[in-house]
């Protein structure tokens, strides 16, 4: 076999190698990478003081407890006082961390006069904060038109206005230090439009642009990572918290058709461990999705709308709208 042959062969088998590993994918190439052969949270985190918001369910509640199995210092941030003790106490239960390791900070997004009273309290207590989370926020369920703009106004104030107010809190400590991590829970439906979700689309899609440009402003600080992290469906409460108009609160939602929530979250610390700075998590097709809203938008525009359509007339038949595209939903039961 001559050397032109070789290498043919070698790279239809590196194409062939690379489409088998996307579809069983659940996460972009870059992070995939890195669980493999990169840093691990539990080398990378340890000892660090990690500021959680939306600590007390869902993506935040198992942030705190994987990141107390790894060793880092808390700071649990909600509303409800009584679930963030709840996961102080199993994060105290399951992990060699002291009462003083962690601090329940009791926070509401919404009052932005009073992050940066929060801010000196968290920095009073460990001495600094090397990574801020931004994980706190709300959904939504319902069609455009049928959306008051008080709900649009809520999810810009909550999702984006909240967690930008928080940030310019803590940034300045970290450029004072010169290191510090500001990781922003976002969505793929800050990277595409979801239909039913006008409004916290377009809340994550501003974050996103918030913190793409931020990260060009702070390259004068390589050891500040600013870091968005997109993930697809997965097992939480934001559906149960979500803004819904035209339907009932959908609390019976079968969720198991999602990412397990532990998934997302050990995706996500292994991309905070390796400074990744943008993060797709989400099993297929969702994941495919965001390749072909990059690189194929036509092809895009044509599946999603094919898509949305299907989603948007469950929605109207009282159908769980967030089922799997591809099965066939069944109609909740109360």
């Amino acid at each position: 076999m001559d050397l032109c042959s070789t290498v043919s062969t070698g790279i239809v088998i590196y194409c062939i190698v690379q489409f088998v590993r996307f579809i069983f994918a659940d996460a972009d190439f870059t992070l995939q990478w890195a669980t493999w052969s990169g840093n691990t949270p539990e080398n990378k985190l340890k000892g660090l003081v990690v500021w959680i918001t939306g600590a007390s369910s869902g993506i935040g509640e198992e942030l705190a407890y994987q990141l107390a199995r790894c060793g880092s210092r808390l700071i649990l941030s909600a509303r409800r006082v009584d679930e963030l003790d709840r996961v102080k106490q199993h994060c105290l239960e399951c992990t060699s961390l002291q009462d003083k390791d962690i601090l329940v900070l009791p926070l509401d997004l919404l009052e932005r006069t009073s992050h940066e009273s929060k801010t000196k309290t968290a920095v009073q207590h460990f001495g600094n904060i090397d990574i801020l989370i931004n994980n706190g926020g709300r959904s939504q369920r319902s069609l455009c038109l049928e959306t008051s703009m008080d709900v649009f106004q809520a999810l810009m104030e909550l999702n984006f206005l909240g967690t930008v107010s928080l940030t310019k809190h803590v940034l300045p400590h970290m450029i004072q230090r010169g290191s510090g991590s500001v990781v922003t829970i976002s969505s793929l439906a800050g990277l595409v439009g979801a239909p039913l979700a006008s409004g916290y689309s377009a809340s994550k899609h501003a974050l996103q642009g918030f913190f793409n440009t931020l990260r060009t402003e702070l390259t004068e600080y390589p050891n500040i990572l600013i870091s968005t992290v997109c993930p697809g469906p997965v097992q939480s409460e934001i559906v149960k918290n979500a803004f819904t108009v035209g339907q009932e609160s959908p609390t019976a939602v079968d969720q198991l058709h999602k990412m397990a929530t532990s998934r997302c979250v050990r995706l996500i610390l292994v991309g905070v461990a390796n400074n990744i700075k943008e993060m797709w998590i989400a099993q297929q097709p969702f994941l495919l999705f965001c390749y072909l809203w990059q690189y194929a938008p036509t092809w895009a525009w044509f599946f999603t709308g094919m898509l949305g359509k299907k989603r948007i007339q469950n929605f109207k038949a009282g159908l769980d709208a967030d089922a799997d595209y591809f099965t066939n939903p069944k109609p909740k039961t109360s």
